[in-house]
C-alpha cells in the first residue's frame, strides 16, 4: 500500500478544531448530558462519533471535533470534566494524532458514465460497495482532507449524489521507541 499524502496541519496552518476523545462510563443519558453541555454553553461541535471502548462494554469512547473558535479548549474539557460518568479527556493536537473518516456517496449515472467513475473510484482508493443498473455506492476511507477531495471532486461531475459522512475517529500517533 502507497504512503498516504499528508493532508493535515502545519506550523503554518491554523487549528480550526480541537479533537477530544473522552472515555465515558457506558450508562443511559451520557451522551445527551454531553450534547446538552455543548448546547447550553453554546460550543459549536463539528463531528462527534461513539462506540463502546472495551469488550466488556463498561466504557464508551466519544470522539467530539469541536469548533476552536467557538469555545476555548480549557472551557470546554472543564465543562466536561464536571459531567461525573466522565472517565477521562484527552486532547489530541492534530499532528500528534491519527484520524479517519468514512463517506459513502451513491451516483446517480448511466452505463455510458460508469466507466470514468470507475477510474475516479480506483484511483482515489474507494470502493464499490453497491450498483444497479442507474446508481452506483462507493465508499472511502481516510483523513478528512482526503474525504473533502474526493467528495468534491464527485460533486463537480456528478450533480446527482447523496453522500453521508461518519465524522472524525482518532488515537494518538503511535511513536517510536526511542
Amino acid at each position: 500500500m502507497a504512503p498516504e499524502p499528508f493532508l493535515g496541519t502545519t506550523e503554518s496552518t491554523p487549528i480550526r478544531h480541537h479533537i477530544l476523545s473522552v472515555l465515558v462510563e457506558n450508562k443511559a443519558g451520557v451522551l445527551s448530558r454531553v450534547a446538552g453541555l455543548f448546547s447550553r454553553r453554546g460550543f459549536n461541535i463539528y463531528s462527534l462519533a461513539v462506540a463502546p471502548a472495551d469488550d466488556d462494554e463498561r466504557f464508551s469512547r466519544i470522539t467530539i471535533v469541536v469548533d476552536a473558535e467557538s469555545a476555548p479548549l480549557e472551557q470546554v474539557v472543564g465543562q466536561l470534566n464536571k459531567l461525573i460518568n466522565v472517565v477521562e479527556i484527552r486532547d489530541l493536537a492534530p499532528t500528534e494524532a491519527v484520524e479517519r473518516e468514512l463517506l459513502l456517496a451513491t451516483v446517480h449515472i448511466d452505463a455510458e458514465g460508469r466507466g470514468e467513475l470507475l477510474r475516479r473510484v480506483a484511483h482515489s482508493g474507494a470502493s464499490i460497495i453497491d450498483f444497479s443498473g442507474s446508481a452506483v455506492t462507493v465508499s472511502l476511507a481516510g483523513t478528512p482532507a482526503a474525504l473533502d477531495t474526493f467528495e468534491t471532486s464527485l460533486a463537480e461531475r456528478y450533480p446527482s449524489l447523496e453522500v453521508q459522512r461518519t465524522g472524525r475517529v482518532a488515537l494518538p500517533r503511535l511513536h517510536p521507541s526511542a
